[in-house]
């Protein structure tokens, strides 16, 4: 009998200061890592975007974060596509040199990669981002103007997008500490949270998968830049990862058919170890789902899975995340492969 295929989720949530999965794309290589031992992986952009590089693998589901959360609660499911018709939407607040840079970064992905960019926008009204730090020191934002996003986005998805990438102007801070802490590989992406509102509210409205890059004025160079963060020094634009994740993302559905997956299809789940409150890892533990926590991936949350209850099995790193997660594939008890294995202890009749 032919086995179902073994799929696997893995999250990182956004605007944390995750020590892995915080910065420039920094998690890639354990997604990489995960997907050989998947026959489907489903993460986020927090996981895949990595500035001006990428690594795209035919069984990662790249999926926003608004969509994953739907997709665990059962409410979604994901349908494979061949290619996306991704629309481009480009805040008015950017400005004329600036945007010309991200519309040739665009032309760039269209002609090496062949990715099916077909359209873009410019919104009726600026964007007005501004950005927010927590008192949990997790960073969030606001949209003053969403309406206008939302205009566009309808204009595009009229056009016949089924896909959209979201570039908005954002605050230029190049004085902060916090920008300094991030280039140097510590402290919290402050543009992170900001950027997760936009997609949600275009995934939330659309039902279709989003995905967003900041618009930043060049920084100055400083020859100690972290290589955590080093991705975002490569040039004037963080939009091509964007558009290679889109370019694949798989379509919403409500249709439960042998195409699609849906949440009770997932076998494992991989969480940082005190980032256990999210919607999608609740979902989860609801279901036969295996759930791995990771100490190594340290955060500014403090909410781990003895707090609510929730039974997972704790690791040092996401390389003994690895191990379980062979062993669980292969049918055998991961403490099976310690030195010491428990008794089982019979109740005599």
């Amino acid at each position: 009998m032919k086995q179902k295929p073994y799929c696997g989720v893995l999250i990182i949530p956004t605007g944390i200061g995750a020590s892995i999965g915080g910065y420039a794309g920094d998690a890639l290589p354990v997604a990489k890592a995960m997907a050989q031992i998947c026959d489907r992986l489903v993460t986020h952009p927090n996981v895949m975007n990595g500035a001006s590089l990428y690594w795209q693998c035919q069984n990662i589901d790249y999926v926003e974060g608004y969509g994953l959360d739907k997709f665990a609660a059962g409410e979604w499911g994901l349908e494979s596509v061949t290619q996306n018709k991704i629309g481009l939407i480009l805040d008015k607040a950017i400005e004329t040199e600036l945007r010309y840079r991200h519309l040739q970064a665009t032309d760039g992905v269209r002609t090496t990669l062949g990715i099916n960019v077909n359209n873009y926008i410019i919104t009726d009204a600026p964007l007005h981002v501004e950005l927010r730090i927590a008192e949990s020191g997790a960073s969030w934002g606001t949209i003053g103007n969403p309406d206008s996003l939302l205009r566009a986005a309808q204009k595009l998805i009229d056009d016949g997008m089924n896909a959209l990438a979201v570039v908005a102007r954002f605050p230029d801070d190049t004085d902060s500490q916090a920008l300094q802490d991030y280039r140097h590989g510590s402290g919290v992406d402050a543009l992170a949270g900001a950027e997760a509102v936009i997609s949600h509210l275009i995934v939330r409205e659309f039902q279709i998968p989003c995905a967003h890059a900041p618009a930043l004025s060049p920084l100055p160079l400083d020859i100690n830049i972290s290589p955590r963060s080093a991705a975002e020094e490569l040039g004037h634009t963080f939009l091509p990862c964007v558009l290679v994740g889109l370019s694949k993302a798989p379509q919403f559905t409500l249709n439960k058919n042998y195409h699609s997956l849906w949440a009770k299809d997932i076998d494992t789940l991989v969480i940082p170890a005190n980032a256990c409150g999210g919607s999608a890892m609740l979902s989860f533990s609801s279901l036969n789902t295996q759930i791995i926590a990771v100490e190594d991936n340290q955060t500014l949350l403090n909410i781990n899975p003895e707090l609510l209850g929730i039974k997972v099995i704790t690791v040092k790193s996401y390389l003994e995340a690895l191990g379980v997660i062979v062993a669980h594939r292969a049918g055998v008890r991961y403490d099976a492969l310690n030195l010491e294995v428990k008794y089982l202890r019979l109740n005599k009749v």
